[in-house]
């Protein structure tokens, strides 16, 4: 027994050992890399290559602070746990990347890790920009090098909660969660596929978003585009893969890339986190890579069927009157806009009937436009779109839900009731956000 004992005892501090080596390989054992005041050798067609996938990679979206110098950092990236500052990205040589060289660039995009060799938080999406080829990490990086103007802006300290601030937590994540990838291929599959992966997966970061995480902020294997809450937002990223959410697997190809350049379709509106997002990226998309995308987000697995099927609602003695209440004030300060009929209007306002933020089983999205309002981005193709004003300072919260459960029992429409507890909730959820910003 005693000889079991030490063998096992032996195995398990055999085990820490290891454990404690790797950690520290993690946090200490990549050098920094040179610093350089060489100019970057770069043609004007690099460049250009360069300022068009920064732009679809969103970058400006995160490291530029409002009313900042665009890429010059400050913008807090909210996280479950904590803010983390984006950094400065202008060519400034002491507090931007000034002395970066191309190859420091893409260790940071592709190991996550900064030009001094210490881990970077996942908050910059490295997880995805990992699969980014060194063409186009070089094209970036002389974009940033060559065109954006340099900014003094000396980088804010991360504000994240204990022990999410340490570095053996960050070094810890990594070693379970993270390992640099290449460009996903498949042979199979078409060129358009093929391109369509490489951004959805890759530069767009779309699973950023909109994947399912675990409780330590790490993607669920195996539940890739099933939609997330945005931290600290209350806003959902809806699931890709579901037809009664956001999938676009009965979408024809022009219209979903027609829905990523302007911001709308037949079927509605972006609006939210995912209108900035087509406002500062996606509408940049040239109509190859607009169809690449569509091509790729059409073909992922559905994972629920064509019609949303809920359980049947609870019926209280109050329901017909606040259903009475619904119908009257949707009469009064909806029909204009959006229908008798919740038929909507073609090119403006859309149609409620069968509206999937409307029915959907999270009901996050539906509460905060009807609170705070939203404006679909403004676009080449829609530069003058219309807007949804808030109504949380005309309606009290009984008439807000009877509106609500009007508009997801009418019409055809069969979703459950909503109560004054859920819209509680949300608008909580918005001051939180306001609050925070």
């Amino acid at each position: 027994m005693k000889r079991a004992w030490w063998v096992v005892s032996g195995l398990l501090a055999l085990s820490a050992l290891a454990a404690g080596v790797a950690l520290w390989l993690e946090i200490d054992g990549h050098s920094a890399i040179e610093r350089t005041s060489a100019p970057v050798a770069a043609t004007p067609a690099q460049i250009e290559r360069g300022e068009y996938l920064a732009r679809i990679g969103n970058c400006a979206g995160c490291h530029t602070a409002r009313g900042g110098a665009p890429y010059a950092g400050g913008h807090p990236v909210d996280t479950p746990f904590g803010a983390v500052i984006a950094g400065n990205l202008t060519p400034d040589p002491a507090t931007g990347i000034g002395e970066w060289s191309a190859d420091a660039f893409y260790r940071a995009l592709h190991e996550g890790r900064s030009r001094d060799g210490r881990p970077l938080y996942p908050a910059f999406p490295y997880p995805n920009f990992t699969r980014l080829t060194r063409e186009d990490s070089d094209a970036i990086f002389a974009y940033l090098r060559q065109r954006v103007p340099p900014v003094h802006r000396v980088n804010t300290a991360h504000a994240l909660a204990f022990p999410y601030d340490s570095v053996l937590a960050l070094a810890a994540w990594r070693r379970l969660y993270f390992k640099p990838a290449s460009p996903a291929t498949d042979t199979t599959r078409s060129a358009d596929w093929q391109r369509g992966a490489y951004l959805v997966q890759g530069l767009a970061h779309c699973g950023a978003c909109h994947s399912t995480r675990n409780a330590l902020g790490a993607p669920l294997a195996g539940h890739a585009y099933d939609g997330a809450m945005m931290p600290r937002n209350d806003w959902y990223a809806p699931s890709l893969t579901a037809r009664d959410e956001a999938s676009v697997a009965d979408w024809p190809l022009e219209e979903i890339a027609q829905w990523l350049q302007q911001g709308r379709s037949a079927h509605g509106s972006a609006l939210g986190p995912m209108a900035e997002v087509v406002f500062q990226s996606t509408q940049y998309l040239n109509d190859d890579d607009a169809r690449a995308m569509a091509t790729y987000l059409k073909a992922l697995p559905v994972t629920r069927g064509a019609t949303f099927q809920p359980s049947a609602p609870a019926v209280s003695s109050a329901r017909p009157v606040a259903a009475g209440l619904g119908a009257e004030r949707y009469g009064e300060l909806c029909a204009d806009c959006h229908g008798k009929q919740g038929e909507g209007k073609a090119g403006a306002y859309p149609a409620l009937l069968g509206n999937r933020t409307v029915l959907m089983g999270n009901s996050a999205n539906l509460f905060r436009v009807v609170l705070s309002g939203g404006f679909a981005p403004a676009t080449a193709g829609n530069p003058q779109p219309w807007g949804m004003p808030p109504f949380y300072h005309r309606l009290n919260d009984d008439e807000l839900v009877a509106v609500l459960n009007h508009v997801r029992s009418a019409w055809g429409n069969a979703a459950p009731a909503l109560t004054t507890l859920d819209l509680i909730r949300h608008r909580n959820g918005v001051l939180s956000a306001q609050a925070a910003h």
